[in-house]
């Protein structure tokens, strides 16, 4: 699978789920450490990595789409759900 922004989901059901959980939560942890040490500009740093990350970006629309009530609602093209 390819991470690219413009990369097609349709190896959605291929995705590694435990890989990008366990790189999502060890960069939320090394968030949590900077901040604990008081060390704001890392903390910037690692919170813009975060956010830019595709790992982050796939577990959040996995989140909304399949583990939320989201799940429900329909998108702009009609489909109320996506299939795990």
């Amino acid at each position: 699978m390819t991470t690219g922004a413009s990369a097609p989901m349709d190896g959605w059901n291929t995705v590694p789920w435990k890989q990008m959980q366990r790189q999502v939560f060890k960069l939320q942890n090394r968030i949590y450490r900077a901040s604990k040490r008081g060390d704001s500009r890392t903390v910037h740093q690692l919170q813009r990595l975060l956010t830019k990350s595709w790992s982050a970006r796939v577990l959040a629309v996995r989140k909304v789409t399949q583990d939320n009530q989201g799940k429900r609602t329909a998108g702009v093209d009609g489909i109320r759900s996506v299939s795990p």
